[in-house]
């Protein structure tokens, strides 16, 4: 008995000696976001992307899935380069920071240089990687929340501190490889203290903490260079109307812009604050449903001027819109101001966030761009994340490749519309009969009830002609 009992206590501690050796050899020692001791982010050592050569612009003909078919930085259309139509940003929370993880299935993507911490240690290390990734693909620009790109910590300051030790690196970086900073943002919507909302919370001391956290992210953006600085009020809305006070939250929320346009104005932040229209997930609904909605919330609270939109092509889905009726909707309003380039999955009805590949999407989209003038100091912010499915670190490549590519023969297709003409005639003449005398003076507001009857009378019933649908549309397909 006792040959046995020692047989199997020998077992044991070979086996706790494995594990131990096991639990030593994964992965490089990690730093604790709160940890004093000065440990190093200098242990990853060569390219974070070694094989990937920087992208290239090859043409439609060669087969290189690792280059441009279509997007050529410095081609000129319609007056201006690619680059200065499009203005490029990759999105470091879905790039860096998305798992692969959703509400049915454990996280599928490891990155080779993820230790599994959200330390300090490691947010240096992830944007070191997001330049190297920014700066082989060949953009320009990059987006970011503040909780992607350094760890909560245990009070405000304390978080603070930790954004103060990431920034002075990407502001490094961003002036070793000439990358700027479209725009940044605070996330408030992940922590539980927003779980009733951040502007929009009954609870005073959360409304508080979120303007303490939009002050310190507006600082930083400014700090880096930002151009423009996003809200994102995925949880300023409501689950149920019997438990909720709609016109005082909706009086807080703009009591909340109100602030951050003083705020902006007192530090001398020179960029365009924009908010991204969504009209549910996670909330049920949530007050700024979308483009119309939105500006009439500006309106209302003499906000119209201080504001612009970013434009989410997933959301407007969502809303029951197309992209391009939101971007019309922004730009007829003068408030279009960048675009979250983007895509949903008609068959699962949900914030997707897929890279737009569709060309007549894609097509259209630019016409609206190419009427707005382009969308500087905006640009398109690729809110987009790879496929859970998809975990080879080419693909982030790929899947960029494939947006841009998209875009740009989005934009090579509007600029042959519009320089064919055909298109712009048909619209011109449906409404041909308002290029009268009687069209001016009812445009010009001259033209009352009473006159209008007479010449109704005059004219007898109406003529009225063709839409002309079917060839508007013949006439887009030409183009693809």
């Amino acid at each position: 008995m006792k040959r046995v009992i020692m047989g199997k206590l020998f077992l044991f501690l070979v086996s706790l000696n494995l594990v131990s050796s096991i639990v030593l050899a994964v992965g490089p020692p990690t730093c604790p976001a709160d940890d004093a001791s000065g440990c190093s982010d200098d242990d990853w050592e060569g390219e974070f992307f070694s094989g990937i050569p920087k992208i290239k612009y090859e043409g439609p003909k060669i087969p290189n899935y690792l280059a441009f078919r279509y997007y050529n930085a410095e081609e000129e259309i319609l007056g201006k380069k690619m680059k200065e139509w499009m203005r490029f940003s990759v999105a470091f929370w879905h790039t860096f920071r998305g798992t692969g993880g959703d509400p049915f299935g454990a996280p599928t993507k490891k990155w080779p240089w993820e230790d599994g911490t959200n330390s300090l240690a490691m947010a240096k290390r992830r944007m070191r990687a997001n330049f190297e990734f920014l700066d082989k693909l060949g953009v320009e620009f990059w987006c970011f929340h503040d909780r992607d790109i350094a760890p909560d910590g245990k009070t405000l300051e304390e978080t603070n501190r930790n954004l103060d030790q990431v920034i002075p690196l990407a502001k490094e970086l961003q002036a070793s490889t000439n990358i700027r900073l479209l725009w940044g943002s605070a996330q408030l919507f992940l922590h539980p203290r927003y779980m009733h909302g951040a502007a929009t919370s009954p609870e005073l001391p959360v409304y508080a903490y979120a303007a303490a956290q939009v002050k310190k992210a507006m600082e930083v953006t400014q700090h880096l260079g930002g151009e423009n600085y996003v809200f994102w009020g995925g949880r300023e809305g409501y689950q149920s109307l019997l438990n909720t006070d709609m016109g005082r939250e909706l009086d807080h929320m703009a009591r909340f812009f109100e602030a951050a346009v003083n705020y902006k104005k007192k530090i001398g932040f020179n960029g365009t604050l924009l908010i991204e229209p969504k009209p549910q997930e996670p909330t049920k609904h949530q007050y700024d449903w979308d483009a119309a909605t939105t500006a009439n919330f500006l309106r209302k609270y003499n906000l119209i001027g201080e504001f612009k939109l970013n434009i989410e092509c997933n959301h407007a889905t969502l809303s029951g819109h197309s992209c391009h009726h939101e971007l019309e909707t922004a730009r007829l309003d003068g408030l279009l101001g960048n675009i979250d380039a983007n895509t949903g999955d008609a068959q699962t009805g949900w914030d997707t966030d897929q890279f737009m590949t569709d060309i007549a999407e894609a097509t259209v989209v630019m016409l609206s761009v190419i009427k707005n003038g382009g969308l500087a100091p905006g640009g398109f912010n690729f809110d987009a994340k790879l496929r859970r499915e998809s975990t080879d670190v080419e693909d982030l490549f790929i899947a960029h490749i494939s947006g841009m590519d998209s875009l740009a023969r989005g934009l090579r297709n509007a600029a042959k519309i519009i320089e064919d003409g055909s298109l712009a005639k048909l619209v011109k003449t449906r409404y041909q009969s308002f290029d009268s005398e009687l069209g001016a003076q009812i445009e010009a507001g001259e033209a009352d009830f009473e006159f209008l009857e007479k010449k109704v009378i005059e004219w007898g019933e109406p003529r009225v002609p063709s839409a002309k649908q079917e060839l508007a549309e013949m006439m887009l397909q030409s183009a693809l």
